[in-house]
């Protein structure tokens, strides 16, 4: 049973279409975040310049993802899926570009950066929105958010042990070439699908309106609110260590760009196994428990490799930060998607968005910062801490969601 739950999204053929191109896109998106981060620290030598590429990256999504919502739910979905696609792999190839002709700078990183944010603040929420149209049944919506949770990390451990072995050989343009190629793999999956455009009421409103409605929506509900800051609070410093992995896998550990694909790769480890396990679950129900315990793991994970000198006890806390991260997430995301109402969903997933990506590159900024100034080691230690407390008041406040949730989900025919 758990691995009929596990693959029943693919019976819907647009999901099919959608994981079959994402998975080959996102292998290439993270050869590129993996390569960006080796050059910025090869060029700069510079902690604070690594915390800037990450907030150059993401800062237009904490600033644009709302407005966006607003646009996501009065256009075409699979339209706009569309062209943020043929928007990133042009970026990409202009990536590429400078790091083949050996002009590549670090303000080109962060000005082409900036541009990929601007493409993911419309992309990721659009991208929330049309998973329900992607599947067949709302019973599959549980499983379908963890397979793209499982996607998405088995991408996150493929690509950057990819793009060790291709910047070791062929330096980081090969990498950025690989991935714009990659994005023509969702642009024909796109072109195959058939999703129903839908006509919401949102429609007809104005869009400030529209925009205060989805703010009002999600945060006069308490489940909604509450998960939407938990995820704020870890994207912030949580899962910023990602950019300090450079200072870790050559100063601490002497490795090269190799050593920066290994460690990357190990947090996806992890990641795959919790996504695997979400999309096994029966219902979503319980998965308050699982945030919080994800959110202690990530915790936990963090303390321990910002003070370890072993390089295998150090990769093993990786997978218990993979772990920890996707099991937050992804189940939030279960949560959100399923109480959520459809004419508002664009609305409300750009606001989880904002929360999980456009939070983080604040992080990404004060994370360089504090390492800069005090060292990579205390300002991972810091994250941890802050995840541990994030989880345990999350697990306190636990027993008055779910009583807030539940009349919600009984209406929607959830049963205990």
């Amino acid at each position: 049973m758990g691995f009929s739950r596990i693959v029943a999204p693919f019976s819907s053929r647009n999901y099919c279409l959608y994981f079959g191109g994402q998975i080959v896109s996102l292998v290439g998106t993270w050869m590129t975040q993996t390569a960006s981060l080796w050059l910025i620290y090869h060029l700069s030598d510079s902690a604070f310049l690594l915390g800037v590429v990450g907030f150059a990256s993401q800062m237009p999504s904490f600033m644009l993802s709302a407005f966006a919502g607003v646009w996501i739910d009065r256009s075409n979905r699979l339209f706009l899926f569309m062209l943020t696609q043929i928007c990133s792999m042009f970026q990409s190839f202009a990536l590429a570009y400078f790091a083949v002709m050996q002009t590549i700078s670090a303000s080109h990183i962060i000005a082409l950066s900036v541009i990929q944010g601007l493409i993911n603040a419309v992309d990721m929420p659009v991208r929330q929105a049309l998973v329900l149209d992607f599947v067949t049944k709302k019973e599959h919506l549980g499983g379908a958010i963890a397979l793209n949770s499982s996607m998405f990390n088995a991408a996150r451990l493929i690509g950057p042990a990819i793009a060790g072995f291709v910047i070791a050989r062929y330096g980081a343009g090969g990498c950025y070439l690989i991935d714009g190629v990659s994005y023509l793999a969702v642009i024909v999956a796109i072109f195959f699908m058939r999703v129903e455009q839908k006509n919401h009421a949102a429609n007809r409103q104005q869009p400030w309106y529209d925009l205060l409605e989805g703010f009002h929506y999600a945060f006069g509900f308490s489940p909604i609110r509450a998960l939407i800051l938990l995820v704020a609070i870890v994207s912030f410093l949580g899962f910023s260590y990602t950019v300090l992995m450079p200072i870790f896998a050559r100063d601490i550990f002497g490795g090269d760009a190799r050593m920066l694909g290994f460690l990357m790769s190990a947090s996806g480890v992890g990641a795959v196994g919790g996504a695997i396990y979400l999309a096994s679950r029966k219902s979503v129900r319980g998965l308050g428990k699982v945030i919080a315990f994800g959110g202690g793991l990530m915790g936990v994970g963090l303390l321990v490799f910002a003070i370890s000198k072993l390089l295998y006890l150090s990769l093993a806390c990786l997978v218990m930060i993979g772990l920890g991260g996707v099991l937050l997430v992804a189940s939030s995301n279960t949560i959100l998607q399923t109480l959520v109402e459809d004419a508002k969903r664009g609305r409300v997933m750009s606001i989880f968005v904002m929360a999980f990506t456009g939070t983080m590159p604040l992080g990404n900024l004060m994370m360089g910062s504090l390492a800069g100034w005090l060292g990579a080691v205390p300002a991972t230690a810091l994250s941890g801490v802050v995840c541990l407390l994030a989880a345990v008041t999350f697990n306190r406040k636990l027993p008055k969601l779910r009583a807030a949730a539940s009349p919600v989900l009984t209406q929607l025919g959830i049963p205990e």
